[in-house]
């Protein structure tokens, strides 16, 4: 649960997401075709394939941390309903599905890969920056140090979340195209609008439309990575071969 934003700090919040969705925008007007993610280097899969599991296993920790100390302090309360979710495992099971079939002609491991990674990293889409906005505004605030205990709860989970979007690095799939950007682009506008609601907890109309849209905005955004290769002229690229791309290789 977290404080709704109010007076200046809507308006500033409201302006800053504006600002970062034009700044999008405008990138994929400059994008001319889609680009290839940055391949990491061996040691950086290992790396990364190394803390990406150890943040996923630290969250239950910092948030039994943060549970613990808020019944102890007697100011812990029951978690409203969160109508969201069903939007989100839905969004990740059509997300799977598609890519998998997107890239069947590619082979079993790169399709399957793929739809695993893009299942995963698409939801994160909209959680970072979500968890950015309101992590400030958590309520009740934990004393004696509301910002050490909101940190044991939120840094885990943004690790998660980096670490999560870093996977794409390891698809030869994902590819950074215009769509993407826009994708991010409208998903920060109705935040943005979002915020001058106050960008508040989705326990009524509004607030729950503007959530669920742009968590569709996010997963469509985590789709079109994935989405097959095409020409200038505008048919789809044909698929390369294994000589050329190399099979999927996880961390070799």
């Amino acid at each position: 649960m977290w404080v709704s934003y109010g007076g200046a700090a809507e308006i500033v919040l409201a302006g800053v997401l504006a600002a970062i969705a034009a700044a999008l925008v405008y990138a994929g007007f400059r994008l001319p075709l889609p680009a290839r993610l940055p391949k990491p280097s061996r040691t950086v899969r290992i790396l990364l394939l190394t803390i990406w599991p150890l943040a996923i296993i630290s969250f239950p920790v910092g948030a039994l941390i943060y549970v613990t100390h808020a019944i102890r302090e007697h100011v812990a309360k029951a978690s409203p309903g969160n109508p969201i979710t069903p939007v989100t495992l839905i969004g990740v099971g059509v997300i799977f599905f598609a890519i998998a079939v997107a890239h069947n002609s590619r082979g079993w491991r790169i399709a399957l890969a793929s739809a695993v990674i893009g299942a995963l990293a698409a939801p994160w889409i909209f959680e970072f920056p979500f968890d950015l906005i309101v992590m400030s505004r958590t309520y009740p605030a934990l004393q004696p140090d509301p910002a050490l205990y909101r940190a044991v709860f939120f840094a885990p989970l943004l690790l998660i979340a980096l670490t999560t979007l870093a996977l794409l690095t390891l698809s030869p799939a994902a590819r950074l195209s215009r769509a993407t950007l826009w994708c991010l682009a409208a998903m920060l506008a109705v935040f943005a609008i979002w915020a001058l609601f106050g960008f508040g907890y989705p326990s009524s109309a509004a607030p729950t439309a503007l959530n669920v849209v742009s968590k569709i905005l996010a997963l469509m955004a985590g789709l079109t990575l994935f989405l097959p290769a095409r020409t200038e002229a505008g048919a789809e690229a044909p698929a390369r071969t294994t000589a050329t791309t190399g099979a999927w290789t996880g961390v070799m």
